[in-house]
């Protein structure tokens, strides 16, 4: 399980159920701004606490989402600090995120130097295709994604750009079982970070059958001049939901991811819907596509799409109410969440080969991490002779 925020334990304790409404308001908001004001059912915004509501927006990375909601609708109740806090996380948003896109940029022109295929992976280029903002949520790291083959070249290349291996990624189970490293740079002003992919789901939740369709299917976006290569629409969507399932794997607040779930689906047309159920069927991950659009429709409102229809089934016994806190407030003690071996029987398609090879996989992965992410344990280092 990942470690915790400290704001866990204050939120549990003061139980936020009004500051939790008042942040699905705002987000139901930003995609419905039809609607003209946040409703929150009665709730007087002076008596919620901003303090509690600036953490739930900031562990959902909803912040500046809560931000054009209330530009959008009614401002005048919604508490001062809230509002100052908001523009503050904003302005910080605009500034690590054009940083990001700076560094993006250097990077993209040293693995094409070196002919190294490779696609860019969430972020701020994202952010612009989806929402047509850079900055709607913070990014301090780049995500790359390489073929399993290219993965030593990419690391090489950007080790010659000034970037080395962090020290916590170098096991075994980082670049066996998680499939990726983290690489750092820092020029004394500041450190850069390279999250270098060739998987894209930790162990105890289906990975995509083909990784290198994701490098395949790529498209363009042209950045100050420099075509920056994306994974395409239908790949968009697709990792969206696997980054929810991997949260709710994790029991962590993902609503910002499932905000990309809904903008991703959104642009689909009915045609376009069914094609990307065959993809996602295709790629094994049909399961964590439902997840991701029935997590969707609970946070955001239902929209009554065949994608819709069909997401209804995904983990059917969670009543929508506690899959929605599941999303939102994972902190909440009251929640009867269900095992993850439960999780990953659904995710497989209650397919019992491919659980129990799912199921293998984690359970290897457990026992590297156990044996090379303990303290002052030090993998071996394999010989070539």
């Amino acid at each position: 399980m990942a470690v915790q925020d400290a704001s866990y334990d204050r939120l549990r304790a003061a139980g936020c159920a009004d500051e939790v409404a008042y942040v699905q308001a705002c987000l139901r908001l930003f995609f419905n701004p039809a609607t003209g004001a946040v409703d929150h059912g009665g709730i007087p915004a002076p008596a919620i606490s901003a303090a509690n509501v600036a953490d739930i927006a900031r562990l959902n990375k909803v912040a500046v989402f809560v931000l054009k909601a209330l530009a959008r609708g009614t401002t005048g109740t919604a508490p001062r600090e809230l509002l100052a806090w908001l523009d503050g996380y904003r302005r910080r948003t605009i500034s690590m995120n054009a940083a990001c896109i700076g560094d993006s940029i250097a990077i993209q022109r040293v693995l094409q130097g070196r002919q190294i295929d490779f696609v860019f992976l969430k972020g701020p280029l994202q952010q612009r295709l989806l929402y047509g903002d850079h900055f709607i949520k913070p990014s301090g790291d780049v995500d790359i994604l390489v073929s399993s083959s290219g993965f030593c070249a990419a690391r090489e290349a950007l080790r010659s750009a000034g970037y080395e291996v962090a020290g916590k990624s170098r096991s075994v189970w980082w670049v066996r079982f998680l499939g990726e490293q983290h690489m750092v740079r820092d020029d004394g002003v500041r450190a850069v970070t390279v999250d270098l992919h060739h998987r894209l789901q930790q162990p105890g939740s289906p990975s995509p059958r083909d990784i290198d369709g994701f490098l395949r299917r790529r498209r363009e976006l042209e950045v100050a001049g420099t075509a920056m290569p994306l994974i395409s629409a239908p790949d968009t969507l697709l990792l969206s939901c696997i980054s929810v399932a991997k949260a709710f794997f994790n029991r962590e607040p993902c609503a910002g991811y499932v905000c990309d779930v809904r903008a991703a689906a959104s642009r689909l047309s009915e045609a376009e819907q069914q094609l990307v159920l065959d993809h996602a069927a295709g790629q094994g991950l049909a399961d964590t596509l439902l997840l991701g659009l029935r997590a969707a429709d609970v946070l955001l409102g239902g929209t009554a799409t065949l994608l819709s229809d069909r997401a209804t089934r995904m983990l059917a016994r969670i009543g929508n109410a506690d899959l929605f806190h599941m999303v939102i407030a994972p902190w909440l003690s009251s929640l009867r969440w269900p095992q993850r071996r439960t999780v990953l029987w659904e995710l497989c398609g209650r397919e019992p080969v491919r659980y129990l090879a799912e199921a293998g996989w984690a359970a290897s992965a457990d026992l590297s991490r156990r044996i090379f992410e303990r303290p002052n344990v030090v993998a071996p280092v394999r010989s070539n002779g």
